[in-house]
């Protein structure tokens, strides 16, 4: 893959660093997998899904959100207080994990 589009990474943790960033911003899950984001930073961020009608999990300081994929697909998300800066996908594949 070419710089600036990185290959998702199989995992299903999320860790929100202090710099505004996702790490790693890119997964890929199995469906049915459930998701957990961290927020490691100093300021209160959330995990908010594109294109559905979800409100933002919000987390402060050290807490955790979770989301289940029960469905294949492509799915792009952000920070709703921080839209420019956080944002990343969860590619979930069908199949048996």
């Amino acid at each position: 893959p070419r710089p600036g589009s990185p290959t998702p990474v199989a995992t299903h943790r999320v860790d929100l660093q202090r710099s505004y960033k996702s790490e790693p911003a890119n997964i890929t899950v199995k469906v049915g997998t459930t998701v957990t984001w961290t927020n490691n930073d100093n300021f209160t961020h959330s995990v908010r899904l594109l294109g559905g009608a979800d409100q933002p999990l919000m987390m402060k300081p050290g807490e955790s959100v979770t989301h289940t994929f029960n469905a294949a697909g492509q799915f792009q998300y952000d920070c709703s207080l921080h839209p420019k800066d956080m944002k990343g996908s969860v590619l979930v594949e069908a199949g048996s994990g």
